[in-house]
């Protein structure tokens, strides 16, 4: 298993996520006051900026939105992992993520645009957090 960069703590905004994500979780936020979903975690809502925030759990389904193929990398923690796709996914609940899409065999070719896919969780060699990636449904 590759050793992804963990994160750093203290965090205030993304704790509770990263400990959704050692339970299985895939946690994102709404507005109290808005109504709006808000991911990537963080103290204030983007689209009205109010402190009132709820933490919510989706289901970790959604659609590839767009992706690229990363077919060379020299960064420590990516380097064994040879090509791989790099993904934005429209998760069911309103919120985009970036995040990896992992297939078997080449990602050139077995991930698509509109393709479904499912959250799974990544365990690491070293850290206590998994990474949060998807794969096809």
């Amino acid at each position: 298993m590759p050793n992804r960069p963990q994160p750093h703590f203290p965090e205030p905004d993304t704790k509770h996520y990263w400990d959704g994500v050692k339970e299985g979780e895939l946690r994102y936020q709404t507005c109290n006051s808005c109504n709006a979903v808000n991911f990537y975690p963080t103290a204030h809502c983007q689209a009205c900026g109010s402190g009132s925030q709820a933490w919510k759990v989706s289901k970790g389904e959604g659609t590839v939105y767009t992706f690229s193929v990363v077919m060379q990398n020299r960064i420590p923690g990516f380097q064994e992992l040879g090509a791989y796709a790099v993904a934005y996914v429209d998760l069911d609940e309103g919120f985009r993520m970036l995040t990896n899409v992992l297939v078997d065999g080449d990602p050139t070719t077995g991930v698509k645009i509109g393709q479904r896919v499912r959250v799974d969780y990544e365990k690491q060699d070293s850290g206590e957090y998994p990474i949060p990636v998807f794969r096809p449904m």
